[in-house]
């Protein structure tokens, strides 16, 4: 494998840990505040400091196409968060969690057929593997199933996200954070517009705080890892492998909270450490 190829490896992993040490931290706060709250505040944190970054950065700014483009998926991306969260809310998580997740990487996997040629042998037994790590390592628990209704907000969640995905791979990469930058904007705006109709109460962001800017921190570095994993490699390798993310959750709560892994999170382990081996190798 090349060197732009281990490195899209890399990238694909490091994106994993971020995102899940997101949702482990935006999961400690939506115990005391709103699912909204938590994911309107953490994307203005991450935006602002993609925003700053690419200042720093000096990256020229994005096309108009370009800009288009990230901001279809940012609004995708928040179509997603909001969808997810409504499915956790009136669903099993067991079920609900890794259905979106396995979708979400399923549509990236058939674009890039599409667009990149087929994987290799190896590499397309990894995405198999990975996609069984995926739904391991989301499983909570849960046993009741999933009716018709319900089954359509974590296959909408995971569309969106998948939709995010291939949109932000499409950005230029001459354009820096920009695109992302331009992407969380579009994002913000629309759970802004949504947080001004909602009735009800919000919960507070004070005593949160910490917990809420670690996830708008690890969800915008997540973002920035996977878009160099899919600029050095396959967009499904770095779908699949970042995808991996609910392994870094589950670790975290293992070693903060004292929580057990089941027998399935552990095959879910297992397999994510098979699948990497495999896609590497690929």
């Amino acid at each position: 494998m090349a060197f732009a190829e281990h490195l899209a490896v890399t990238y694909g992993l490091a994106a994993a840990a971020a995102w899940g040490a997101a949702d482990f931290s935006g999961g400690l706060a939506t115990r005391r505040t709103s699912a909204l709250t938590v994911v309107l505040v953490s994307q203005v944190v991450g935006g602002l400091g993609l925003a700053g970054l690419a200042l720093i950065l000096g990256a020229p700014l994005p096309s108009t196409a370009n800009l288009a483009l990230a901001g279809a998926a940012g609004l995708a991306g928040a179509c997603g968060l909001l969808a997810l969260y409504r499915g956790l809310a009136r669903g099993p998580m067991g079920l609900v969690a890794p259905v979106a997740a396995v979708v979400s990487a399923v549509l990236p996997i058939l674009a890039a057929a599409l667009l990149e040629g087929a994987p290799s042998r190896t590499q397309a037994a990894g995405f198999a593997m990975g996609l069984a790590a995926v739904w391991a390592l989301s499983r909570s628990g849960g046993t009741a199933g999933l009716g018709t209704a319900s089954m359509g907000l974590p296959v909408a969640a995971g569309m969106c996200f998948g939709i995010f995905l291939i949109l932000i791979d499409r950005v230029s990469t001459e354009a820096g954070l920009w695109p992302l930058a331009a992407a969380r904007a579009a994002s913000v705006a629309l759970l802004l517009g949504v947080a001004v109709t909602r009735r009800g109460p919000r919960g507070r962001v004070r005593g949160n705080l910490t917990a809420i800017v670690l996830a708008g921190i690890g969800d915008t570095a997540g973002n920035a890892l996977f878009a160099l994993a899919a600029r050095h490699g396959r967009l499904d390798i770095a779908t699949v492998l970042s995808g991996l993310y609910p392994g870094a959750t589950v670790l975290l709560a293992r070693a903060v909270l004292q929580e057990r892994l089941r027998p399935s999170q552990w095959a879910g382990v297992l397999a994510a450490l098979a699948a990497t081996a495999l896609l590497a190798l690929g």
